[in-house]
């Protein structure tokens, strides 16, 4: 008796232990099954918001359930960053993150997480050039022009940005390096401060999204003289690249893409990316990306993981003993 009770134990043991399996199992592969929140961490209303809103929207359609926006705002994304990462893995709250991923870790003594280990790749979205303007009457007609007077002239240059860590400020720091010009770093809350300053002549140049310098070069309150990006962007083929202006090694995007929590399953992710992918390649998002000026970046996990450590260090260099660890 005592033997035929223990085979009924052990027996009822791995019955239970299959069911915890298949459980498991059914629980990432009939995702998703229920809402997903897609994290922004800015207002609504800018850019960021108004592509994820898109990205939602698709992903939507191609799963089957709601993918609701939740805008999480504030300490240049790094709220929402610590919210997400946080979050369970399981594929219901995922992240609209930019190049700010990489490069807060370095500069905000608050941002206390690893853009690698910390969360699951999910894919590129976009990439698009910043624009290096000065004001309409500025003495300054090309990069080289600003180059010859910094490097003669050590401090004599400001340039103004849309706030520490912002892609504005990397793409000014990465000049003063790459150029040896000493320029004087003012920053603003927000492009909406630091563009009027810039018209008025307050301060000497800044390297805003690519979408507003043009379209206010075009209006002849601002003077453009490079795209950020290594090659010639296909939004303003006329515009030179830094590059092209005796800083070769000079490249610079701002960037955006999905990521999750760490540990996410592979089936989730996969599924995650399958849409992205979906998404990106579908001709009308596409254009309506190209029609902002940046470009769609359809990559799989393991690319867009390689990205960010890449940009992780990348930046870590160029970032590196420079005093913002109290901002």
């Amino acid at each position: 008796m005592f033997h035929l009770h223990q085979k009924i134990l052990i027996l009822a043991t791995s019955v239970i232990g299959s069911c915890f399996t298949q459980t498991c199992f059914s629980q990432t592969s009939d995702y998703p099954n229920k809402s997903i929140k897609l994290v922004i961490g800015f207002t609504p209303g800018g850019s960021t918001d108004t592509v994820g809103r898109q990205l939602a929207n698709s992903f939507t359609k191609i799963l089957g359930q709601s993918v609701i926006v939740e805008n999480k705002p504030g300490a240049n994304g790094n709220l929402a960053t610590d919210y997400v990462r946080r979050s369970a893995p399981d594929g219901y709250t995922i992240f609209y993150t930019s190049i700010g991923h990489v490069t807060n870790p370095l500069i905000y003594k608050d941002a206390k997480y690893n853009p690698v280990k910390d969360f699951t790749p999910i894919g590129q979205v976009l990439a698009g050039p910043n624009v290096l303007v000065v004001p309409a009457n500025s003495r300054f007609k090309t990069v080289k022009d600003i180059i010859d007077y910094g490097r003669a002239n050590p401090g004599k240059i400001n340039f103004a940005s849309s706030g520490i860590g912002s892609s504005v400020h990397l793409s000014g720091e990465l000049f003063k390096q790459l150029s040896g010009v000493d320029m004087v770093h003012i920053p603003y809350k927000g492009s909406g401060s630091l563009l009027p300053q810039l018209m008025a002549g307050e301060v000497d140049l800044a390297f805003p999204f690519l979408p507003s310098g043009i379209t206010l070069s075009e209006q002849g309150l601002l003077r453009t003289l490079g795209v950020t990006t290594k090659e010639r962007s296909a939004a303003a083929p006329n515009i030179p690249a830094i590059a092209e202006a005796g800083l070769p090694d000079y490249d610079m995007s701002t960037w955006y893409g999905i990521v999750g929590p760490a540990n996410m399953p592979e089936d989730v992710q996969k599924k995650l990316s399958d849409a992205l992918l979906q998404t990106v390649n579908e001709p009308e998002f596409k254009n309506r990306l190209i029609s902002l000026g940046v470009e769609p970046k359809p990559t799989t996990p393991k690319e867009f993981g390689q990205f960010i450590q890449d940009e992780a260090i990348k930046w870590a260099g160029i970032l590196k003993g420079l005093d913002y660890k109290e901002n």
